[in-house]
């Protein structure tokens, strides 16, 4: 018997339970002001705007170094998340988001390559490689004028 890939209405219930997850229920995702732009194999992209609470030098007014960690850690979950619905494509929504419950940070490198400055912020990842075990992905931070701000590197325990 061959499953059926998911049907446009079940992505789409996907793509909604995904968004509740990043934007709401990941609680330190509202905190940071995430809103996902896409959520789709080959673009993942989230925007935040700058607010005082995110300041990590008050003379500067430039982001503070965690908020950036914290983000660009967030978009290579999002990123791996992405990747495990692509893989798993006869799962249903309860059955995908099932698979998000083990997922954990194990390494991040964050290269901060200039000030955090700008009115907001678009963060992009993408999957490097995605095991039965382990995920990679890159991440990159640049500001409202296209202007790197930061990259990185990461891998997930993903089961």
């Amino acid at each position: 018997m061959t499953l059926a890939p998911r049907s446009a209405d079940e992505n789409a219930r996907l793509e909604a339970a995904l968004i509740d997850l990043f934007e709401r229920r990941i609680s330190f995702n509202q905190v940071l002001g995430l809103k996902i732009l896409a959520a789709h194999p080959g673009d993942v992209r989230a925007a935040f705007d700058m607010r005082p609470e995110l300041v990590g030098h008050y003379s500067y007014g430039r982001l503070h170094g965690g908020v950036i960690s914290a983000v660009l850690d967030a978009m290579g979950g999002l990123a791996l998340m992405v990747g495990i619905a692509e893989r798993h494509p006869h799962d249903n929504t309860a059955q995908v988001m099932q698979r998000f419950a083990k997922m954990g940070t194990i390494d991040l490198r964050v290269d901060f390559l200039r000030q955090g400055i700008g009115a907001q912020f678009v963060a992009t990842a993408e999957t490097t490689r995605l095991g039965g075990r382990i995920g990679s992905t890159q991440m990159r931070l640049v500001n409202q004028e296209g202007t790197l701000i930061a990259t990185a590197a990461a891998a997930y325990v993903v089961a």
